[in-house]
């Protein structure tokens, strides 16, 4: 009897940089699945490292073409514990925070929960700067998108 086979993985490396925290910002994904490597990246002129990270993650799951199980990699905290540990919170509270202060960035975080409910994720902390190859490379994509607003 033929086992069902399941689906790749698509496994995503995100990050996002500031240049000054707030100031001119970038942000960079690859994005592997079956065989396949996507690059992308984008930068703003006045934003800040968190939004940056925020939207790697946003940008990345965008350019997912069908529902597929993905894994993040993230070497944000903030993205990783936002999405798996505070959200649930922040939602039952109306975006407020335990102090019932506003959610910072809630305009990201609700389209970043969005997204992550149209696929099957699980988000990865990875540690920045410390040598992973797609880690590294998402790095390089948001520094280029930090410069290409200066070009």
């Amino acid at each position: 009897m033929t086992q069902p086979t399941e689906s790749p993985i698509a496994r995503i490396y995100t990050d996002g940089a500031c240049s000054g925290n707030p100031g001119p910002g970038g942000w960079g994904a690859v994005l592997l699945w079956n065989g396949h490597r996507k690059e992308l990246h984008g930068g703003e002129p006045e934003t800040t490292n968190n939004r940056m990270e925020l939207t790697a993650a946003i940008r990345a799951l965008e350019a997912m073409k069908r529902k597929v199980r993905i894994e993040v990699h993230t070497d944000s905290r903030y993205v990783k514990d936002g999405i798996t540990l505070w959200l649930r919170d922040w939602k039952r509270r109306g975006w407020k925070t335990a102090d019932k202060k506003p959610v910072k960035n809630v305009d990201l975080w609700q389209h970043l929960d969005r997204l992550a409910a149209d696929h099957e994720v699980s988000w990865h902390w990875v540690k920045g700067h410390d040598g992973h190859p797609e880690n590294e490379r998402a790095d390089e994509l948001a520094r280029q998108g930090i410069a290409e607003l200066a070009g």
